[in-house]
């Protein structure tokens, strides 16, 4: 079985972990702030959840097909890249959602320079 893939895909989810910790780091702002980026971030989160919920049932059947087809290592490959890309798509949209507010911040307090 060639590795390569479920490593890479391993790689992608902590890479995504790394900059979700980044961005954590930097201030969130006052009370308002926050509020309205916890409401977006629910939001985007609940999108999240049922887009993901559609997919897991079209991956169910390509999984199926997959093996019918390839086998049962690409079998494995597709469940693992199926599921590092998902999970790495997920920490993804929770960390754009947070960083938002963060930008925000950095925009009002310090100006263009330290948002970007």
């Amino acid at each position: 079985m060639n590795l390569i893939p479920i490593i890479l895909g391993f790689i992608g989810l902590f890479s995504a972990y790394l900059l979700y910790k980044i961005v954590k780091s930097y201030p969130a702002g006052d009370k308002k702030l926050t509020d309205i980026s916890d409401e977006i971030h629910i939001g985007a989160m609940a999108f999240m959840r049922k887009e993901y919920s559609i997919l897991f049932m079209f991956s169910l059947i390509l999984v199926f097909g997959v093996y019918l087809g390839l086998g049962f290592s690409s079998t494995v490959a597709f469940i693992v890249g199926a599921v590092t890309s998902s999970a790495t798509g997920f920490i993804g949209m929770y960390t754009a959602t947070k960083a938002n507010v963060r930008t925000a911040t950095a925009a009002q307090n310090s100006g263009v320079s330290d948002s970007l």
